[in-house]
């Protein structure tokens, strides 16, 4: 099961990524697109240009882990062109290989 908090920050890296890459690789690739971000906790979601495998990388308390997803079927819903933050609605939907045709929020605090 996975569990995100509420404060969670989800960042979708803005290109493709190749799968063969591990820890040094995609910690690389955070610092040059978000500086400073990595040890703060936040997830980052990489997606493949078949869009058929998907790797979160984030830091836990002492030390970086990777969650690796890959599809037997279909892809990943991903539009590059849009913003580098998801919420926590958009990554559970973007898992589920739900594909969104609108946004509304119900209410806000």
């Amino acid at each position: 099961m996975l569990m995100l908090s509420g404060k969670s920050q989800l960042f979708l890296y803005h290109q493709p990524m190749s799968m063969r890459k591990s820890f040094e690789g995609l910690s690389a690739a955070i610092e040059q697109a978000f500086p400073e971000a990595l040890l703060t906790g936040a997830y980052f979601v990489f997606i493949n240009r078949k869009k058929d495998h998907m790797k979160v990388l984030y830091w836990d308390v002492d030390g970086l882990v990777i969650w690796f997803k890959r599809l037997e079927k279909g892809t990943f819903f991903v539009n590059w062109k849009e913003a580098a933050t998801l919420d926590r609605r958009a990554f559970f939907m973007l898992l589920e290989g739900v594909i969104p045709k609108r946004f509304q929020q119900r209410f806000s605090l």
